[in-house]
């Protein structure tokens, strides 16, 4: 596909993002980087080892040659810990963007909406490229674009869960009202039809782990999720046929001879 996206003035020639979590091994999760066609894949800053290269690291089986590595900071349930754990990723030389988790419930993973809020404001001023994860929310989404986000990443459904879109409607408020910064959509796809679906309602990018990592054949269920991402922003730009409620015969009789 030859349009691009395109986030804090950097292009892409993918749409979609990959993680490198609850792979069975690393060269499973190198052999899916590769079937997904994916160039930004993400690395929770409190995961990695960082600081003895003795011991092995996550980060020596990603190529950074052919990927963009975007630190997230899972696992951080307050300002601080969130603020603070970038600030090592980009100190470690990982990088000045980073994919903001700020959690605010063990269960189920949701965001902490206003320490997110504050997070990005923090780190916006300390020269970071922040994309936010954050629930299916307009208010949220707006307050962090004021904040200086440079794309939203609202959920589909519970990190991890594999639901798929449980809000449809939510997603498409924020789609129509947020057209500052890229939006993408961040948690819950389960298989390529969830992946699709997110695209042609018009998001820019999608980003999953689990529906890859936790499939039957993660190398096969990668390269779908590229095809969907693809498909599905082909059908969005496309314009698909308006719904009616009766048949319309696709061969139409008119100037038929009888």
């Amino acid at each position: 596909m030859s349009e691009q996206l395109t986030i804090a003035g950097r292009t892409f020639r993918s749409r979609l993002m990959i993680g490198t979590g609850k792979y069975r091994t690393f060269s499973e999760m190198i052999r899916c980087h590769a079937a997904s066609g994916a160039e930004v894949v993400t690395v929770a800053v409190r995961r990695v080892n960082l600081t003895d290269r003795s011991k092995e690291s996550m980060l020596d089986h990603i190529d950074r040659s052919r990927y963009f590595i975007l630190p997230n900071t899972a696992g951080c349930y307050n300002v601080d810990d969130a603020v603070r754990t970038a600030l090592l990723g980009r100190e470690v030389g990982l990088s000045n963007w980073v994919k903001l988790e700020v959690i605010g419930d063990e269960q189920t993973l949701y965001p902490d909406v206003v320490g997110l809020v504050e997070a990005t404001r923090i780190l916006v001023r300390e020269g970071f490229v922040v994309l936010p994860y954050t629930n299916d929310d307009l208010i949220t989404a707006k307050r962090l674009v004021d904040a200086g986000a440079a794309a939203v990443m609202p959920l589909a459904a519970p990190i991890g869960s594999g639901l798929g879109i449980q809000n449809f409607t939510s997603l498409r408020i924020i789609r129509e009202q947020i057209t500052a910064v890229p939006l993408i959509v961040d948690a819950g796809v389960g298989t390529a039809s969830d992946a699709c679906q997110a695209m042609e309602l018009g998001f820019e990018g999608v980003l999953l782990n689990t529906a890859v990592a936790l499939a039957d054949d993660s190398e096969k269920m990668a390269a779908a999720m590229g095809h969907a991402v693809e498909a599905g922003r082909l059908a969005f730009l496309s314009g698909r046929m308006q719904r009616k409620l009766y048949a319309s015969a696709s061969s139409p009789l008119q100037g038929v001879i009888r």
